[in-house]
C-alpha cells in the first residue's frame, strides 16, 4: 500500500519553496517583515511555520549545562500548523470566551480566558536600569594570533573562530526610547569560548563619567528623567545631569566626549568600542600585561549632525536598530578589529604619568598604539527580540584564563552589580541557562535549585569533597584549564574612603581632547554644550558650568558663554598643554562603503533605463539604493517596472548618505499641506514637488553628497542649492553623476560645507 502524502507536511514543503522563490538573489533590497510576501486573503491551507528570513538565527543549540545538542534551531522554536495551548492542545477558537449564552457572563472555567490572558499579563520583564534601549547580532570573531604571546586565552590562539552576539544601546533611555540622542552607546560582546564566556562590556567612549562605582547610582540618577515628571526621557539636557557633572568634575573628561560628535553616532556600525577599563592579560608562563581594549570599525567612525539626530528621533526613532538589522539582511556584514594597548604590568600601574587605574583617563593612541589582535564580523540578526536581545545578561565578571581584572574602583564594582542586576530582572540565579546565554563550555557547577532551573541534575551529592558521586566534580589545575585569579601584591595599608592623589586631575584630558579636535569639531562641541546648557533652568548651574568648561580652553568657554548670554569666567585651574592626539579626531580619511544607503529621486517622466543602470550599479558597489518617487508600488511599463522604496511623503534625508536626482518631479497628488505637512504650497509654482526641495535642502545643509542629471540642476536651484557647491554634481549622465557622488562618500560627509567662520 502507497503511503498517503500527510496534506499538512505537503502543504510546509510549498510554503518552503516559496521561501527559497523568495529570496534570489534579485530581491536586494532589505526590510521585508517576513520570509515571503503575504497573500491579500488570510490564508486557509493549513501549514506549519515559516523559517526564519535567510539574515536571521537564533542561539546555537547548547543544553543549559554547555553540551552541544546538535538539535537544529527549528527544532527548539514552536512548531505544528494548529493553534495549541500551551501543554499542546489543538483549539477551535480563540476569539470568543467561553459565556453562558451569546449575551451571558463569561464562565469561570473557561481555562483557556485564563491562560491566554495570565501569560500576557505576565509578558514583560523589569527593563535595565541602564542600557534598556539596544538592539543585536550573531557574528563571529576571527583571531589573528597576535595576542597569544601576552594571553593564553585560548580564543585568541591563531585562526580560532568564536561564536559571538553583540548587542549595542543607549544609557539613559527607556526601551520605548529613541536611537538617535546624545547619549554614550553601549557595546556589550559575548564570547561564546571553548574555555567558558567572556564578555566584553564596554561603550562607545574610553572613559567614564565616574571614577567609583559607589557613585554609579548618583551619576544615573542625575541623568535619568527627573523624578517628579518623569521628564526629560533619554537625554542629558536638563537640570539634574549639569548639576551632578559641574559638582563632580571628574565628570569633565566623559561628559566633553559625549558633547562631541561621539555623542550622536551615524550607525551602529561606524561607532568604536572600549573596554573602558585596565584589565590584565596573562600569558602560558604566568606573566601579566596590563591592556585596554578597542573595537575599530572597518567603515570608520562617524557621526549624524545634530539637526539630523533630531529628525531621525521623530521621524524613526529605530533608526540605528533599523541601520543595523537592514545592513545585515543585505549582505554588508559590519566588521570591527579588536585591538589591544599593552602596558608594563609594574606596582605603580601607571604609563608615562597616566594612572591605569583611573577609568576617566586614556593613553593617547600616539603613545601606546592599538595592536590589533582579531576581526568581529556580525553575520545575523536575532530571530527573536526577546528572548536574544532583551534575555542576555552581560557580566564584566565571566573571564577566561588568560584574562583578569585589575584594582580600577569603577570595574571592582562592576563585578558586582552586573551579577546582582540579573536577580531581579531576569528571575533568579539561573540567568545563565537562558539559550542567549548559554555557554559551549561543559558545566558542572553544584548550583541547584532556584527559579526557572531548566537543567535536570544527577547525582546525589552537589557538594565537595564527596565520595558518592565518585568524588565528581574535580578541582583543576593551571595545566588543565583552570581559571587562576593573577596573584597581585595587594598594598598594606589601612582601610580608608578615598581616591589616590592621581585620580585629582580632571582637567589635562578633556584639554587634550580639545585640542585633538578639528575647527569643524570644534563647532560641533560648542553648539552641543550650548543647546545643553540652553535647557537647564537654574542660572547658577549654566554659570557653574562655564566654570568648568573655563578650565578646559578659554574660547570654548567664551563661545558657549555667548550662546548662553552669560559673562565668560577666567579658568580656576590652569593645565600644560598637551600634544594633540590626531586618532582621537573623526575627520581626515577615507573608509569603505559597504552598506551605505542612496536615495534615487525620480518619477514617471524620468529616464527609466538610467534609473535602473544607476540602481544596479549602487548595488554592484555594495551599497543600498532606494527609489523615492511621488507614490509607493511602482513607475514605469508594467512590463518592466521600477520598484519604488520611499515616497515623497516618507522619505527624509537623514535616512541617505547621498542622494542622486533625475529630472524634476512634478508635484504629485498628494502634494499639498492638508495632506502632508512638509508640503510648501507657495513652493508649488517652481513646478517641482516641495518635499523634494526640503529633501535635497536638508541633505545639502547636512554635508551630503547630491548629484543630478536630466535637468535635476533645475531643483537644486529651487531648493536653493548652489549647483558649483562642494559636493554637488551636476552631470550628462547617471553614471557620471553616481561616480562622482561615489568618490565623495568616503568621507563620509562633504566637510568643506562646515569651515567655520573666523
Amino acid at each position: 500500500m502507497s503511503e498517503k502524502k500527510n496534506p499538512v507536511k505537503a502543504a510546509a514543503e510549498r510554503i518552503v519553496e516559496k521561501v527559497q522563490d523568495a529570496v534570489d538573489p534579485g530581491n536586494e533590497i532589505p526590510g521585508a517583515p517576513g520570509p515571503v510576501p503575504p497573500p491579500v486573503d488570510e490564508p486557509a491551507e493549513p501549514a506549519g511555520p515559516l523559517p526564519p528570513k535567510p539574515d536571521q538565527r537564533g542561539p546555537d543549540t547548547y543544553s543549559p549545562t554547555g553540551q552541544e545538542t546538535g538539535v537544529p534551531q527549528k527544532k527548539v522554536a514552536q512548531d505544528g500548523a494548529y493553534l495549541t495551548t500551551a501543554q499542546g492542545a489543538r483549539l477551535y477558537d480563540t476569539d470568543h470566551s467561553l459565556k453562558a449564552g451569546a449575551r451571558g457572563p463569561v464562565l469561570l472555567q473557561d481555562h483557556r480566558l485564563r491562560e491566554k490572558i495570565t501569560h500576557f499579563d505576565h509578558e514583560r520583564i523589569p527593563e535595565r536600569v541602564v542600557h534598556a534601549r539596544g538592539a543585536a547580532a550573531h557574528g563571529v570573531f576571527r583571531a589573528y594570533g597576535t595576542a597569544s604571546t601576552v594571553s593564553k586565552a585560548a580564543f585568541l590562539a591563531k585562526g580560532v573562530e568564536t561564536p559571538v552576539f553583540v548587542r549595542f544601546s543607549t544609557v539613559l533611555g527607556s526601551r520605548g526610547s529613541a536611537d538617535t540622542v546624545r547619549d554614550t552607546r553601549g557595546f556589550a560582546t559575548k564570547f561564546y569560548t571553548e574555555e567558558g564566556v567572556f564578555d566584553l562590556v564596554g561603550n562607545n567612549i574610553p572613559v567614564f563619567f565616574i571614577q567609583d562605582a559607589i557613585k554609579f547610582p548618583d551619576v544615573i540618577h542625575a541623568g535619568k528623567p527627573h523624578p517628579d515628571r518623569e521628564i526629560p526621557q533619554a537625554q542629558s539636557a536638563h537640570d539634574t545631569f549639569w548639576d551632578f557633572v559641574t559638582l563632580h568634575t571628574e565628570a569633565t573628561h566623559h561628559t566633553l566626549w559625549n558633547m562631541s560628535d561621539r555623542g550622536i553616532p551615524r550607525s551602529y556600525r561606524m561607532m568604536e568600542g572600549f573596554g573602558v577599563h585596565t584589565f590584565r592579560l596573562v600569558d602560558a608562563e604566568g606573566d601579566s600585561t596590563l591592556v585596554k581594549f578597542h573595537w575599530k570599525p572597518k567603515l570608520g567612525v562617524h557621526s549624524l549632525v545634530w539637526e539630523e539626530a533630531q529628525i531621525a528621533a521623530g521621524v524613526d526613532p529605530d533608526f540605528h536598530r533599523r541601520d543595523l538589522a537592514d545592513a545585515i539582511e543585505a549582505g554588508a556584514f559590519p566588521q570591527w578589529e579588536l585591538g589591544i594597548q599593552t602596558f608594563p604590568d609594574t606596582p605603580e600601574q601607571n604609563f608615562a604619568g597616566i594612572d591605569l587605574l583611573d577609568p576617566t583617563k586614556i593613553v593617547p593612541e600616539e603613545m601606546a598604539p592599538v595592536q590589533p589582535i582579531g576581526l568581529l564580523t556580525l553575520n545575523a540578526n536575532p530571530s527573536n527580540y526577546f528572548a536574544e536581545t532583551e534575555q542576555v545578561a552581560f557580566h564584566v565578571g565571566h573571564l577566561v584564563p588568560g584574562i583578569d581584572v585589575t584594582n580600577d574602583p569603577l570595574l571592582q564594582g562592576r563585578l558586582f552589580s552586573y551579577l546582582d542586576t540579573q536577580l531581579t530582572r531576569l528571575g533568579g540565579p539561573n540567568f545563565g541557562q537562558l539559550p542567549i546565554n548559554r555557554t559551549h563550555a561543559p558545566v558542572n557547577d553544584m548550583l541547584r535549585d532556584g527559579m526557572h532551573q531548566t537543567a535536570v541534575h544527577r547525582g546525589v551529592a552537589p557538594y565537595r569533597p564527596n565520595s558518592l558521586d565518585g568524588g565528581c566534580p574535580f578541582l583543576a589545575g593551571e595545566d588543565t584549564g583552570a581559571f587562576v585569579e593573577v596573584p597581585a601584591k595587594v598594598a598594606a595599608s589601612v582601610k580608608e574612603r578615598k581616591a589616590p592623589a592621581s585620580f585629582d586631575d580632571h582637567y589635562s584630558q578633556p584639554r587634550l581632547f580639545w585640542l585633538s579636535m578639528t575647527p569643524t569639531e570644534r563647532e560641533h562641541i560648542i553648539a552641543a554644550y550650548t543647546f545643553e546648557l540652553g535647557k537647564c533652568y537654574e542660572q547658577a548651574i549654566k554659570e557653574r558650568a562655564l566654570l568648568v568648561l573655563a578650565n578646559i580652553d578659554s574660547e570654548l568657554c567664551a563661545q558657549v558663554a555667548a550662546g548662553l548670554g552669560l559673562p565668560a569666567p577666567t579658568a580656576g585651574t590652569r593645565v600644560t598643554d598637551p600634544a594633540p592626539s590626531p586618532a582621537l579626531s573623526q575627520l581626515g580619511q577615507a573608509w569603505p562603503l559597504d552598506g551605505r544607503i542612496v536615495g534615487i529621486v525620480a518619477d514617471t517622466n524620468a529616464d527609466l533605463d538610467a534609473v535602473r543602470s544607476v540602481r544596479q550599479a549602487v548595488l554592484d558597489a555594495g551599497m543600498v539604493p532606494l527609489v523615492i518617487a511621488p507614490a509607493g508600488g511602482a513607475i514605469g511599463p508594467d512590463g518592466d517596472p521600477v520598484t519604488v522604496q520611499r515616497t515623497f511623503t516618507t522619505a527624509r534625508s537623514v535616512e541617505f548618505d547621498a542622494v542622486l536626482i533625475t529630472g524634476a518631479p512634478a508635484p504629485g497628488a498628494d502634494a499639498y499641506a492638508a495632506r502632508d505637512a512638509k508640503v510648501d504650497d507657495a513652493a508649488t509654482g517652481t513646478g517641482t514637488d516641495s518635499r523634494v526641495l526640503l529633501l535635497v535642502a536638508e541633505a545639502f545643509r547636512h554635508g551630503k553628497a547630491i548629484g543630478t542629471w536630466a535637468d535635476g540642476d533645475s531643483v537644486l536651484a529651487a531648493a536653493g542649492v548652489p549647483a558649483e557647491a562642494p559636493g554637488v554634481v551636476v552631470a550628462d549622465t547617471g553614471a557620471t553623476a553616481l561616480g562622482a557622488v561615489t568618490e565623495l562618500l568616503g568621507t563620509h560627509r562633504v566637510w568643506e560645507r562646515f569651515t567655520p567662520q573666523n
